[in-house]
């Protein structure tokens, strides 16, 4: 099936993907043509294969909160004044005075996800939902980017093109979803698909999505055996300390690109504790209690199977067989649950198959990972039309903030802010390279 040319200007940006990080640059392409003379204004268009817009909506648990402050949003980091903020969003909905009585810099995700679906209904012009890219190509100039909606292949053309695909689920080896073997991501999508209600549930992953699936399968069905399964001895407490959080800011992002290979190891292995498999203190405490209680009472339903790992997984059409190993002893057990989800974390996908025939232009690392500039352009061999931004993938070369939202709007005003100045050269310039390290 060939493409059907777009009878659309030629758009200055175009995004592959509309979660918080494209939401972000949106909402700064928005900010910045609103002041802007004529000439200097952006236009945007962005894809998105979803009917409209969601975010982790399978992880939206009632009373999970967020693990950011509401002040690193969509804009605050970048434009303290805007009225895109979180807190413009409260006043809109009319519960600043409530938000504030409350007493708290973390939302729920409930709140905060109705916030992002606020903001994206503003910039609502700039989004073709249902539409899913399948390819980009170079064409003289231009980037032309092939987009299938409602079964037919569309082409549009652009002079730059941000992808921000997301993330997916990361699963073990061997592991494989099924109607009773679950990720994360899918709870909230498939737990209404139970015909009733588990007896033993089994979660595998000591993260802070671990902690709240079993917390809320725990909760949520009052007559099950819910079985934590992880090989540490209990779950670990982020460190959210101020000092920790460091690794976090803006100018970090300067120091991490900047850094030998292996100062950026060594960076990423010290702070993994502000964000891989550790859990909130409260919740680490709250399902601790409720262990300590139900041993109290001698009705034990939470049971934690630390130091223990999962070795064999038999899926059938009324439940799963899930083998577990006390990892010090060597000992196995079968565990005959109706139910097993993985919590065992997400990646970022892999733009790779988008990038069609710029492929070949993009240069890759030892480990085959792409190498991105300091304003997140992948770097080339070759001089192409435009940029190719990423959002997400870019934790080797920008750190710890690459899928998370602490730098997000920062991130984004960077992005514009690259677009405007490459585009402002004149053609027979070549872009400054950042200091950096292969």
């Amino acid at each position: 099936m060939s493409a059907v040319p777009s009878e659309e200007e030629v758009h200055d940006v175009l995004g592959i993907g509309f979660g918080p990080s494209n939401l972000a640059l949106a909402i700064a392409l928005e900010e910045h043509n609103r002041t802007a003379p004529a000439a200097d204004r952006l236009t945007g268009v962005f894809f998105e294969r979803k009917p409209e817009f969601g975010w982790h909506q399978g992880m939206l648990i009632d009373g999970a909160t967020m693990q950011v402050s509401f002040l690193k949003d969509l804009v605050t980091m970048r434009n303290p004044a805007s009225d895109f903020s979180f807190l413009s969003y409260l006043h809109d909905k009319q519960r600043l005075v409530d938000f504030i009585n409350h007493k708290t810099m973390f939302p729920t995700r409930v709140e905060y996800h109705d916030y992002l679906e606020w903001a994206a209904e503003r910039v609502a012009e700039a989004v073709r939902y249902d539409a899913e890219v399948v390819e980009l190509h170079r064409s003289g100039e231009l980037f032309e980017v092939v987009v299938r909606v409602g079964g037919q292949l569309e082409l549009h053309r652009a002079r730059n093109v941000v992808l921000a695909v997301g993330l997916e689920a990361s699963l073990p080896d061997g592991a494989e979803r099924g109607e009773r073997v679950w990720h994360n991501l899918d709870l909230l999508h498939r737990v209404d698909e139970l015909t009733e209600p588990p007896r033993r549930c089994v979660v595998v992953g000591a993260g802070q999505s671990a902690a709240e699936v079993t917390e809320y399968l725990h909760r949520t069905f009052p007559a099950a055996e819910v079985c934590a399964v992880f090989s540490r001895y209990g779950y670990s407490p982020a460190d959210d300390s101020p000092f920790a959080n460091r690794i976090f800011d803006p100018q970090a992002v300067d120091d991490f690109h900047t850094a030998s290979p292996e100062v950026r190891r060594e960076l990423l292995d010290y702070h993994r504790n502000t964000n891989y498999s550790v859990v909130d203190l409260d919740l680490i405490e709250d399902l601790y209690a409720r262990s300590y209680q139900e041993k109290v009472r001698g009705e034990e339903r939470l049971r934690i199977l630390n130091a223990s790992r999962v070795r064999d997984v038999v899926a059938g059409d009324d439940g799963v067989a899930v083998t577990v190993e006390f990892l010090p002893s060597g000992e196995r057990a079968e565990l005959a649950a109706d139910l097993l989800v993985y919590a065992t974390g997400c990646r970022p996908r892999d733009p790779f198959p988008l990038l069609g025939d710029t492929a070949q232009d993009c240069e890759r690392d030892e480990h085959g990972r792409l190498q991105v500039e300091r304003d997140y352009r992948l770097r080339t061999t070759a001089d192409l039309p435009g940029g190719i931004y990423l959002q997400g993938g870019t934790e080797h070369t920008h750190g710890l903030t690459s899928s998370l939202l602490s730098n997000g709007a920062v991130r984004a005003g960077e992005i514009r802010d690259s677009i405007l100045t490459r585009r402002s050269r004149p053609k027979t310039a070549q872009p400054d390279k950042a200091v950096t390290y292969a």
